[in-house]
């Protein structure tokens, strides 16, 4: 009898800095076996308690436009003059084994992605309750400068606009039932029938049966 396999998707979350997306997404990488993380590379500088390799790939900005101009990416985009890019082969090799692969980016990362892999891509964007909420938790964080908070807070009307294009929009009243939505629309995309392989043969196999 076929068997019934599973290709990997991409699950693509988006969000303003500060609505609490990379929270959710180290949960579900935490709780869930079946995905991991797509790690990036980027030309900002590491924060404190970052891991080179494992937060993100840290790069000067020769080296990610080498990368660039060698089609080594399968998206890329510009975020507040730092440069972030995510790269092919790895995330390739993964779908293809079954392996759920998260994107914690921006609206441009997640078009990109569409672009280059509709067919791959789950996206989920990550609404703060309140204006007032966002800006709190850009201060508590204290990871950005005074000058820096106001900046993502008028970037993330600039976000917040994208949220038509996504495939499921949770507002993150409480990160707790965010990651609950999360691994509900996990469990619902694993089972889509596009994404089964030898489903086809599995039912002709059956078909021949009766």
């Amino acid at each position: 009898m076929e068997t019934i396999g599973r290709r990997g998707l991409m699950l693509v979350l988006s969000s303003p800095s500060g609505a609490g997306k990379t929270t959710i997404a180290r949960r579900v990488l935490d709780e869930d076996e079946g995905v991991a993380a797509s790690i990036s590379h980027t030309t900002r500088e590491q924060r404190p308690g970052e891991v080179d390799g494992q937060d993100y790939h840290f790069v000067d900005k020769k080296a990610f436009s080498r990368m660039r101009e060698q089609g080594a990416f399968l998206e890329w985009a510009v975020v507040f003059d730092n440069y972030y890019g995510t790269t092919r082969d790895p995330v390739e090799q993964a779908l293809g084994s079954g392996q759920d692969v998260l994107f914690d980016v921006d609206w441009q990362g997640a078009d990109a992605l569409r672009k280059s892999a509709r067919n791959d891509v789950v996206s989920v964007f990550v609404l703060p309750p309140t204006a007032d909420a966002l800006e709190q938790r850009l201060k508590t964080r204290a990871q950005d400068s005074a000058a820096v908070v106001v900046r993502r807070m008028r970037g993330a009307s600039n976000e917040i606009q994208h949220w038509k294009d996504y495939d499921y929009v949770l507002v993150n009243f409480d990160v707790d039932q965010s990651v609950a939505a999360v691994h509900a629309i996990l469990a619902a995309e694993r089972l889509r029938r596009t994404r089964l392989t030898g489903l086809n043969e599995f039912v002709e196999g059956l078909l021949s049966q009766l």
